[in-house]
């Protein structure tokens, strides 16, 4: 195979980079400016001590999996949203919006509850009474604390998910992206009046970044809405959204279909790793702190391959809705490699960051040489994580929740976390770096399965005209 052939087939030409850029960027810089901003806000927490730090991260740990909930709430629905919206069906849009926003509610009511009567019950479940740095009852209460305020958050966050979803599902990207850069200039500005007590306030330490999220995300929510709800000619769905509870029989019953094994995966994965970051805790207080830091830098450097899973999601998934199925498998091979591509690029500025990140923090020593050593782990598997999540949306694109549901949580469940239950409480002489580089290396595994299940095409599938 020549290089020509070559480029055109796995790199593709310059109308396929415009198109990538078109749906890609907006969400590449709106996910790398929301996580930036995370770390400013996670190093300004670091910066009021080492208890604070990790009450909020074992918090976030749990709102994660609250919002992992609500993405797979609005994913089994976005799947159709994207090739309605493909097959130029704007009541196939609204009817799958109308469905995400029910279904989002009832998640929220349950979230709300959960975390009102058990947050302090699910904080304990990360503090070890064995550690060797930290005060794990102040840890325990600076958690509850912000939890407790984070969550007049989540009926804002719910609200936006729908309607950005449906937004980047129907090629409007720009618009949530500056929604998000609106939202996290408004967090980093309260977050340094709230949590240093500045301007005449009083310093409330983490409970002020609790607040400052609040309120960017009510602002989030605000523009989102109503940008969608003023600009209708660019949004036929929004017309009529609320004229009605209605959805077709016939839609809510392909959604559940394809869309429950989304959400009973999605569930079940962010269960799966909040139960491998508690197999981590046992190993004291120090290393929830280091790999507060870690998880921390990981996001924000894992934005490009995170949003070039969504761009898959999106691209392949209208190709399919509008019958071009071999256009889709061009583009997603495509895809496919530009995100393995992208990932040991950024995987390697990681790697060579990794000392620098934890200096940040108001933290003992040893918690940051840790934070280090974890970064290294991750930043090496950053490319076997990047191809998991190229094939994981190319599953998708095509409704086939059902595998995605095995090859996605099924792993974390069969796989990550025996590995790491084992390691973490009987191979108490491996340091914990090795046990996480140990936990990025099994993904070869999947790897394997992945490529198999991608090159069959079994995810070719246009759901506009029936399920095959």
């Amino acid at each position: 195979m020549g290089f020509k052939e070559f480029r055109n087939r796995y790199l593709g030409d310059a109308a396929f980079y415009r198109r990538l850029m078109t749906v890609a960027l907006p969400i590449v810089i709106q996910n790398a400016i929301t996580t930036f901003v995370s770390l400013l806000d996670n190093i300004m927490v670091g910066k009021t001590g080492t208890d604070p730090m990790t009450g909020v991260s074992i918090a976030n740990q749990l709102i994660f999996v609250f919002n992992i909930l609500i993405f797979g709430a609005t994913a089994g629905a976005g799947i159709f949203t994207s090739q309605y919206h493909g097959s130029r069906d704007p009541d196939g849009v609204r009817y799958t919006t109308r469905f995400k926003l029910m279904i989002c509610s009832a998640i929220t009511l349950l979230g709300l509850l959960v975390f009102g009567f058990f947050r302090g019950d699910l904080i304990s479940l990360y503090i070890s009474d064995s550690a060797a740095v930290g005060d794990p009852a102040a840890t325990l209460s600076y958690g509850s604390e912000y939890l407790k305020i984070i969550m007049f958050g989540l009926i804002p966050f719910t609200v936006t998910q729908c309607y950005a979803g449906t937004l980047r599902e129907t090629d409007e990207t720009v618009v949530p992206m500056l929604a998000g850069i609106a939202a996290v200039a408004v967090n980093l500005f309260f977050n340094w009046v709230l949590i240093f007590g500045k301007l005449g306030t009083p310093a409330l330490g983490a409970a002020g970044a609790a607040v400052a999220t609040v309120i960017s995300r009510y602002v989030e929510m605000l523009i989102v809405v109503i940008w969608t709800h003023s600009h209708t000619e660019k949004n036929p769905f929004a017309k009529g959204l609320f004229s009605s509870l209605y959805i077709p029989k016939n839609i809510v019953l392909a959604i559940a279909k394809k869309g429950t094994p989304l959400l009973l995966n999605e569930t079940l994965w962010s269960f799966g790793i909040a139960a491998v970051a508690q197999c981590y805790s046992v190993r004291g207080l120090e290393v929830v702190s280091a790999d507060n830091i870690c998880v921390t830098v990981m996001n924000l450097f894992n934005v490009v391959f995170l949003s070039l899973g969504n761009a898959i999601a999106i691209i392949v998934g209208q190709a399919l809705g509008a019958g071009k199925t071999e256009e889709a498998v061009d583009l997603d091979r495509k895809l496919l490699v530009v995100s393995v591509i992208s990932s040991i690029v950024t995987g390697a500025v990681m790697a060579a960051a990794a000392p620098l990140f934890p200096q940040f923090y108001n933290t003992e020593p040893e918690i940051k040489r840790l934070a280090t050593q974890l970064i290294l782990a991750v930043a090496a598997g950053m490319p076997i994580q990047s191809f998991l999540n190229a094939c994981y949306f190319t599953l998708r694109s095509g409704g086939r929740t059902f595998i995605t549901f095995i090859f996605d949580s099924g792993a974390v469940w069969a796989i990550n976390y025996p590995l790491v239950f084992i390691l973490t409480r009987f191979a108490t002489g491996m340091p914990v770096a090795l046990i996480m580089l140990a936990e990025q290396l099994s993904g070869l595994i999947r790897c394997v399965l992945g490529y198999i299940l991608v090159k069959k095409r079994i995810w070719v599938n246009n759901l506009t005209v029936g399920d095959e």
